[in-house]
């Protein structure tokens, strides 16, 4: 990190030993750099920027006189003095250099923060840092005449700690190459530093070999100028619960094929990335419920999900879904014409027979039942009748009216307390209970139906939805706190429908979508050898494993985070019954996600990527209830706003944590206090990092500025 400043008693205190002990010694001569061609080199630029006192003829041995090594005498005695400085361009210590010599430069005060500074110190020059005298020397010589100071930091091992401190007053530039950047940068994050990054070559390379120009450096095209203090830390997401405003859609919690399919899907349609990923989880949850359950405590629960989507008429909802869930209806439809072909067989084999070999046929022979899993107008009843009498094992109800289940005759009818019941023990358990009547049309001595599967992926306009969400029922029965919610911008009135290469550009020829095409028809219709089955050869469902503790781990993880997000002032207090499905929906989706990709453990990337779904869905469902009232400031907000007001006169801003502990507005202390910076950090406000022993809460410089 930065080297904290010191105060003004320490500034004088370094400022009067390091020009006591340069005042000890006589300006160096070219005489006595014995032929050494980096003293040599910088001897002459010294002379030519009008800064001799850098060099000196050092005749004696120095005591040390500060730090650990205080009392200890130095064998300085015949070598040459390079004049330190600070950050104020004040002498501050001595490097001691023995020309031609093998051995490192010994610096006299390690404890200070200073270099080498090759011209002059202000902020009309670009301070270029480099961590060895040599290349300094170099860099120093090829750009005297481009208005830049070099800061040579004589002990590589000081370098960051040199860079940092002149950052705390000028921009410093740094320079690397591509293979190094992420070691050279890292240690940088935050500070008041631009590195220049390129390819293969280094600048001073460039420069001596490449007949460059400084200037035709920075402008080749594998040349990358980092702001440090701005690329790493990137923007800060915003805290405050907007109804209006819809949460950005988490495009990184799915990877490979599947990332490109919702991509290729919102581009062909223009439908909001939301609308493509919802409709993406739905086709794999169609499919996968059939073959898989999720892990859950020690055991397993279905994979089944429900969706439920807002999208205004034309907003591309259809067009979505029929591109995720072509492959599919292909197989619905074409399982539909086998079906019709073997009705017609069995009615014409019936047709001619009676009595007892009729009774025999239908024995043997049982009329075919429809094989349609994938509903868009429908009723509940019929459905779970359906799961009961063995038609079906496995079902979605998938649409983009979805006032066909809101509005439906059965939700908006007494029975409705009992359909949603009957669908929260489908979802949650896999299991259906219907009892008729004996004397009914309808009776039958089927009334169970057991491991079936079924999602729901609802899509619908507002008008439809914002009612739906509000409604008392649906939320006491439980059914809203298990779908997944997805709330996204409309769209229409910002898309282009006339332009003519998005107009020849076809979904059917785009390779993401023909792979993902051909994955899906691969799981609709598997060979023999890949279905599931026990040891007796009965289907079975794979039940989906943790890859390992740490993944299990970083569930459960995940999943206190949620729990503690529940208690009283949290964000979460007033959506428990939603909150306690989220670790739930995580498991399924990433089950689907992992199988999918034809594996049948989950890894701990799976695990993390799901969370960020579940979270972005928890995040819509908190903007239908408007958590927080209007124009006053969440706890998180709250504490931003502190931590910037109390940070702003710092470069950088920082604040040690038991500060912030301690003098933080008191309704933000104690339990909650460790939460709210956890959320700051996830949010890109601020970092908490470690020095030595010390906590630091880094605060994120673009709020400050």
């Amino acid at each position: 990190m930065t080297t904290t400043p010191k105060n003004t008693h320490e500034k004088a205190r370094a400022f009067s030993t390091g020009f006591e002990m340069i005042s000890r010694f006589n300006a160096a001569t070219r005489q006595g750099l014995a032929d050494d061609n980096t003293l040599l080199n910088l001897y002459n630029l010294c002379e030519q920027l009008g800064i001799q006192d850098k060099l000196l003829s050092i005749d004696d041995n120095i005591t040390i006189t500060t730090g650990f090594d205080t009392g200890t005498i130095s064998p300085t005695a015949g070598t040459i003095g390079l004049v330190l400085s600070s950050n104020q361009d004040q002498p501050v210590t001595l490097a001691s250099v023995t020309p031609n010599g093998s051995q490192k430069p010994l610096i006299i005060d390690r404890m200070q923060p200073s270099a080498l500074i090759i011209g002059t110190l202000d902020s009309t020059c670009e301070l270029i840092a480099v961590d060895n005298l040599d290349d300094a020397v170099m860099l120093a010589q090829c750009l005297i005449n481009d208005n830049v100071t070099v800061l040579a930091s004589v002990d590589s091992l000081l370098f960051n700690g040199m860079v940092k401190h002149f950052a705390e007053v000028y921009p410093v530039t740094i320079f690397t190459t591509l293979d190094q950047k992420d070691k050279v940068c890292k240690p940088f994050k935050g500070e008041n530093v631009k590195a220049i990054v390129t390819s293969d070559r280094n600048v001073l390379e460039h420069l001596e070999y490449g007949n460059l120009s400084y200037s035709d450096i920075l402008t080749l095209d594998d040349t990358a100028i980092l702001d440090l203090q701005a690329e790493i830390w990137g923007e800060p997401e915003p805290l405050a619960n907007s109804p209006n405003k819809p949460t950005p859609y988490p495009i990184d919690a799915f990877t490979g094929l599947l990332q490109h399919v919702v991509k290729a899907v919102a581009h062909y349609t223009q439908a909001p990335t939301a609308i493509a990923g919802q409709c993406v989880l739905g086709a794999l949850a169609h499919m996968g419920q059939r073959f898989i359950d999720a892990p859950m405590g020690h055991g397993h629960m279905p994979t089944s999900l429900i969706l439920i989507t807002e999208g205004e008429s034309g907003s591309g909802k259809s067009q979505a879904m029929g591109l995720t869930h072509f492959k599919i209806r292909e197989y619905e439809k074409q399982l539909y014409a086998d079906y019709l072909i073997a009705l017609s067989s069995w009615e014409n084999d019936r047709v001619s027979l009676k009595g007892k070999e009729l009774a025999d046929f239908l024995e043997s022979n049982p009329k075919p039942q429809n094989p349609k899993t994938m509903f868009k107008e429908a009723t509940i009843e019929p459905i779970l009748d359906k799961f009961i009498d063995g038609s079906i094992s496995n079902a979605s109800w998938t649409t983009d009216e979805a006032a066909q289940f809101f509005n439906g005759h059965t939700m908006k009818g007494d029975t409705a307390g009992n359909a949603l019941s009957s669908l929260t023990t489908l979802y949650s358990d896999g299991e259906v209970s219907r009892l008729r009547s004996q004397k009914s049309a309808y009776a039958t001595p089927h009334t169970d139906a057991y491991n079936v599967r079924m999602t729901l992926l609802l899509q619908g306009q507002r008008v439809i939805l914002e009612p739906a969400l509000a409604d008392p029922v649906m939320n006491g029965q439980g059914f809203l706190a298990r779908a997944l919610i997805a709330c996204p911008e409309d769209l229409r009135g910002q898309r282009v429908w006339n332009d003519e290469q998005r107009n020849n550009d076809s979904p059917y020829d785009n390779d993401y979508l023909i792979n993902y095409w051909a994955r899906c028809q691969s799981l609709l219709d598997p060979l023999p050898a890949n279905l599931p089955n026990d040891s007796t050869g009965a289907p079975q469902r794979i039940k989906m494993q943790w890859a390992d503790k740490q993944t299990r781990q970083v569930f459960s993880d995940f999943k206190q985070a949620i729990e503690d997000r529940q208690a009283h002032g949290q964000p979460l207090e007033y959506l428990k019954a939603y909150a306690s499905r989220m670790a739930e929906n995580a498991s399924r989706i990433a089950s689907l996600m992992a199988f999918f990709d034809r594996r049948h453990t989950i890894t701990t990337d799976d695990i993390k990527r799901a969370f960020m779904l579940v979270e972005y869905s928890t995040a819509e469902r908190l903007r239908y209830l408007d958590a927080t009232p209007t124009g006053e400031q969440n706890d998180s907000e709250k504490l931003s706003s502190w931590l910037v007001d109390k940070a702003r006169a710092k470069n950088p801003p920082i604040l040690n944590k038991s500060f912030v502990s301690q003098n933080a507005p008191n309704t933000l202390r104690g339990k909650k206090l460790n939460g709210l910076l956890d959320d700051l950090e996830s949010m890109g406000h601020i970092r908490l990092e470690s020095e030595g022993r010390r906590r630091l809460v880094c605060i994120n410089p673009k709020l400050i500025n």
